[in-house]
């Protein structure tokens, strides 16, 4: 298992090398730079364009040099100095903008992915074994529902409703008053009296998909001759699904905790943008149609970096729960 982590670990490495590369060149595709961005925003806007200043702009960040040396600027600060570089358009270093809106979107997403899995294994589970009665034909078509309808159309329908039912706005996870205020134990409990409505509204599809996947495998498992030797042996019905089938069936979770542990840092982009949620999803969004290479780049291998740990992750904790999916020799 040592020679298997060390392995794992070398091509970890390799491959968040070959992403970084990738993804700064990809940064880089459009024509222009962010100044050539800024510049025409400016003359749309008619204001007053120093030239000089834009040059000296351009210097300081390198925007004028080989696209191999921005790269090997902007990794060797990461690396060597854990600095992120700066972003072009809010002047501020990429890791305080990254740090001041991940917490919130691990909060969010990391509950949204909690309740989903709280609700939608035991509906799953309770469809399985309940095949074919009104309860598993009312959850499945609840689920295929919960499955087709986009998160962000949830949200426009939710904010309608909010609006026109009760007059009240339910965008942003604060208040207007607590927004730029320092935080404090008012703050927490604002923010508690917003956020439950944008988990509920991320949480939808993942439970759907969860109640879906949860009842597929487990009506695979159900059959198979491991459960009947269970029973043979007198164990008790619930100890037979849920100490067997279910543990093999919750394999697709596991295996998907690559895509969990980025998601936590992600967010749900549109629903962010709808609901105004100060997250990261909007503000990576942002900074990729402005070409802000510094603040996407970082956000782009930060999230690339949780993917690929997060599949390290996922395949440790196969092989911990399913005895069939082990590394041998």
């Amino acid at each position: 298992m040592l020679a298997y982590l060390a392995k794992r670990l070398i091509f970890m490495v390799i491959t968040l090398f070959v992403i970084s590369i990738i993804s700064f060149v990809i940064i880089q595709l459009p024509p222009g730079d962010f100044l050539t961005s800024y510049v025409a925003q400016l003359r749309q806007e008619g204001d007053y364009i120093d030239e000089a200043q834009i040059e000296a702009l351009r210097q300081r960040y390198g925007l004028g040099q080989p696209i191999y040396v921005q790269y090997f600027k902007w990794i060797s600060g990461i690396i060597l100095r854990g600095d992120w570089g700066q972003s072009l358009e809010w002047q501020k270093p990429v890791k305080e903008l990254i740090w001041e809106r991940i917490a919130l979107t691990m909060v969010l997403s990391g509950t949204s992915i909690i309740v989903s899995w709280c609700i939608g294994i035991p509906i799953g589970v309770y469809s399985a074994t309940h095949q074919y009665s009104f309860l598993d034909y009312a959850m499945t078509f609840i689920s295929f529902v919960g499955v087709g309808l986009p998160g962000f159309l949830v949200a426009l329908v939710v904010m309608w409703l909010a609006m026109s039912l009760l007059g009240i706005n339910v965008g942003g996870l604060f208040s207007q008053e607590y927004i730029l205020a320092p935080w404090s134990w008012e703050k927490v409990m604002d923010m508690l009296k917003h956020i439950w409505i944008p988990i509920f509204i991320i949480a939808i599809e993942s439970t759907a998909g969860s109640i879906r996947t949860t009842r597929a495998n487990l009506l695979d498992e159900l059959s198979k001759p491991y459960v009947e030797t269970a029973r043979a042996k007198g164990l008790p019905e619930w100890k037979v699904i849920w100490k067997y089938p279910v543990r093999v069936a919750l394999n697709p979770f596991f295996s998907t905790v690559g895509w969990s542990l980025a998601s936590l840092i992600s967010g749900t982009t549109l629903v962010a943008m709808v609901l105004s949620l100060q997250t990261t999803g909007p503000l990576l969004l942002r900074a990729l149609m402005s070409q802000d290479m510094y603040l996407a780049g970082s956000f782009i291998l930060l999230l690339s970096a949780l993917t690929v740990i997060g599949t390290l992750i996922s395949d440790l904790i196969l092989a911990w729960a399913d005895p069939r999916i082990r590394l041998e020799g």
